[in-house]
């Protein structure tokens, strides 16, 4: 199927590893000018370079922190500014600290708001003034969205907020063609989701392995997802097939959650 993806601009914030680098690298290999951006610049800088070698796409890399507006206003425009638009928007940062209500204080709060939350009213807001009719804009969240994870509060509070922003953004955005969707991972095999492997299998005093087979457990798939297989949905949702999905808030989790 040829996505209609070839010459389109998409921006994929937190790019450098794990979904993030894999949304950018497989909008590059159908043909989109991609920009990235992570608060690495080394690191973002590499991941530009392998993209572009291995595809052959019009790869930029950014050094931005989106929990800073001035970092957004920047890559944003930057990227506006090199390809004259931006017709995809991907919205993503690394996920807050796990623990409970009493571990955190309000600073801490305040950052996983600014990181996880507002940075993508930011991102949207700026961005919006560059994309033509027909744009597309994602934002990844979490499965919490539908069942909150224990022992990170932090996440599932402002992940729910995403949601409920992303929904109300299809119906202000919806006459304008550009449709908006929120894309839900599970437990898909990032360094994110083995650190919080690792976190929880030492506060249990059990080896990784048993956290990982436990979650493998409750999959009904019986493995976690591949960073590969949660780029191809982003992909179809970001892309002319999708021309009929939006406000859709979906789990990419191999069935782990079971709310309706």
């Amino acid at each position: 199927m040829d996505l209609g993806l070839k010459g389109k601009v998409a921006l994929v914030t937190a790019a450098s590893r794990g979904l993030g680098r894999a949304i950018a690298e497989k909008l590059a290999e159908e043909g989109a000018h991609v920009a990235m951006c992570s608060r690495d610049e080394n690191r973002i800088r590499l991941a530009a370079a392998e993209i572009a070698g291995k595809t052959g796409a019009d790869v930029a890399a950014f050094e931005a922190d989106v929990s800073k507006p001035e970092d957004i206003n920047r890559v944003v425009r930057e990227t506006a500014d090199r390809w004259g638009r931006i017709d995809i928007l991907l919205c993503n940062a690394g996920g807050p600290p796990g623990g409970t209500l009493e571990s955190f204080d309000d600073a801490a709060w305040q950052k996983a708001f600014e990181t996880n939350l507002l940075s993508v009213v930011r991102l949207i807001r700026a961005a919006l003034p560059h994309m033509p009719r027909g744009g597309r804009i994602l934002a990844i969240a979490s499965s919490s969205v539908k069942q909150p994870i224990p022992g990170l509060i932090l996440s599932n509070t402002m992940r729910a907020g995403v949601a409920g922003l992303m929904k109300t953004l299809a119906e202000e955005l919806g006459p304008r063609g550009i449709l908006v969707n929120t894309v839900c991972p599970g437990r898909i095999d990032t360094d994110r989701v083995r650190e919080l492997d690792q976190a929880k299998a030492g506060m249990e005093g059990v080896p990784v392995e048993e956290v990982r087979r436990s979650f493998e457990a409750a999959i009904p798939l019986g493995r976690y997802g591949r960073p590969e297989e949660f780029a191809r949905v982003v992909a179809f949702l970001a892309s002319e097939a999708n021309t009929y999905v939006t406000g859709s808030t979906l789990l990419i989790d191999g069935g782990m959650v079971k709310s309706l």
